[in-house]
């Protein structure tokens, strides 16, 4: 192969390319107005032999790893709590150096002050790096969107250059637009040094914007699956040149229903592809999902099997009357205002609710702003803008926002959820949501319902409110969102 930790990949793009052509072009018909999303996409029906072949292994093992004894590994393994299932998984990696990334991932590493991978990296590079299918059970926030980026960026600079109507060759499948934008953002950050041009495609947002991305030509497409469904049916793109796939959140996505779209968007990707998945919990669905994808693969679970998210946090479940929650609610957030760092998520069960204790916590002057799924996109961004930045110390949510947020330097001290369907679905918001925090937190304090039942929304507050009093911005004296 020609020196690939020079290519530049924004020379001759679509032009004089000697390299078989993996496809392109636009096909499919254009989407329907009513049905089912995909349903008029079809399955492929791929022959190996008659695919281009593609490279996919770039794995080395340094030096210092093999002289590594086994016994090592294990102890570090074990002090990692990393858990490793399935055939010929190599060596973890302990320093950076021994990941023999190219020059152009080195240099921007190296940039970084971080000290070691943290153990779903120092496991799952050389796994991914080796073209290996596999599972990554780990806590949000525990580094696994580098994990799986890193030896992407590897792998496009392994293929040849994208021409005219190629669709993208890694595709990461988010589940909401929050996640799949912190995704981009790093996706761009980390592949600027071999100039690799990335996009990300969701709802809520102009579609024009994004289908010139993919016109123009991108290695990496990060999308949610009802966007990318509708550009497929659309023939605004396609994915034959897709040999990399990550499903981000795979549990999430398939909490939110997408499972059809996931199974209709994988039907166009060539089956030798290499796919990793990546989930928070491993429950059946999501088992059954890496057995129908997934071609003997190895599965890393870093901590507890059976909810692996971030364990240092204290959780405080206080099970409380209906009519006593507001009550309690309002004298802890009396308590967390005293303190200096005050930020707290109040989340709650319906779009309706939201809504409705934004009002009447902002009528009370409680510097207090909703989010949910209704919201437009704008909207969302200007909110939690104004959150990560401290202009408002209290967000209320639903769960649009239990996964992907990541305020700017700092978190919430104490995060307070309002409602919730059942103990299990309230623990792993919790823990989810806070293991996403990149600073320490020092506790959590949860309020719920006597035997855990959703209590119905309050009708005894006036529904009469204008929405710009929700959009006040608590540090310059307000203003509407544009």
């Amino acid at each position: 192969m020609p020196g690939y930790s020079d290519r530049d990949r924004g020379r001759d793009r679509g032009y004089g390319s000697s390299a078989p052509r993996f496809g392109g072009g636009r096909s499919g018909p254009p989407p329907g107005k009513f049905g089912n999303p995909g349903e008029r996409l079809r399955k492929k029906h791929w022959n190996l032999d008659e695919l281009p072949k593609f490279e996919k292994n770039f794995y080395k093992e340094h030096p210092d790893l093999t002289r590594r004894s086994m016994q090592e590994v294990e102890q570090y393994r074990k002090a990692k709590e990393v858990t490793v299932k399935g055939r010929d998984c190599p060596k973890p990696i302990i320093k950076f150096h021994e990941a023999a990334f190219p020059n152009y991932v080195m240099e921007v590493i190296n940039k970084q002050s971080w000290t070691e991978p943290t153990p779903i990296q120092a496991q799952g590079w050389p796994l991914a790096l080796s073209g290996k299918d596999m599972v990554g059970i780990a806590q949000t926030g525990s580094g696994k969107t580098l994990a799986y980026l890193l030896p992407a960026i590897v792998h496009i600079n392994h293929q040849p250059f994208l021409e005219h109507g190629d669709g993208p060759i890694c595709l990461v499948l988010a589940p909401t637009r929050e996640l799949a934008q912190q995704v981009q953002q790093v996706a761009a950050e980390y592949g600027k040094a071999s100039r690799l041009k990335s996009t990300c495609i969701y709802g809520g947002a102009p579609k024009g914007p994004q289908i010139r991305d993919l016109e123009r030509g991108v290695e990496i497409c990060i999308a949610t699956p009802g966007r990318l469904i509708d550009f497929l049916e659309a023939g605004k793109t396609n994915l034959r040149r897709c040999t990399y796939l990550v499903l981000d959140e795979a549990d999430r996505m398939l909490d939110m229903g997408f499972e059809p779209q996931i199974r209709k968007i994988v039907d166009q990707i060539r089956p030798d592809r290499q796919t990793l998945m990546w989930s928070a919990t491993w429950p059946k669905e999501v088992r059954q999902l890496a057995e129908d994808f997934l071609k003997e693969y190895v599965q890393i679970n870093i901590g507890a099997l059976q909810l692996s998210a971030n364990h240092n946090i204290l959780q405080i479940v206080d099970v409380c009357n209906d009519g006593e929650k507001d009550d309690k609610l309002i004298r802890l957030l009396e308590e967390i205002m005293s303190e200096k760092e005050n930020k707290t998520i109040i989340f709650v069960e319906t779009k309706r609710r939201c809504d409705e204790l934004t009002r009447k916590m902002r009528r009370d002057g409680w510097p207090a702003m909703g989010i949910h799924g209704d919201k437009s996109q704008q909207e969302r961004d200007w909110v939690l803008n104004e959150f990560k930045y401290g202009k408002a110390c209290i967000l209320i949510a639903t769960d649009v926002a239990s996964r992907g947020l990541a305020p700017h330097k700092t978190s919430p001290k104490k995060t307070q959820y309002a409602k919730t369907k059942s103990i299990v679905s309230l623990l792993k918001k919790v823990i989810l949501v806070l293991s996403l925090f990149l600073l320490s937190l020092t506790s959590l304090c949860i309020l719920s319902f006597s035997h855990l039942k959703v209590a119905g929304a309050r009708h005894d507050e006036p529904q009469g409110q204008q929405r710009g009093k929700e959009e006040w911005n608590w540090a310059t004296g307000g203003h509407p969102v544009a």
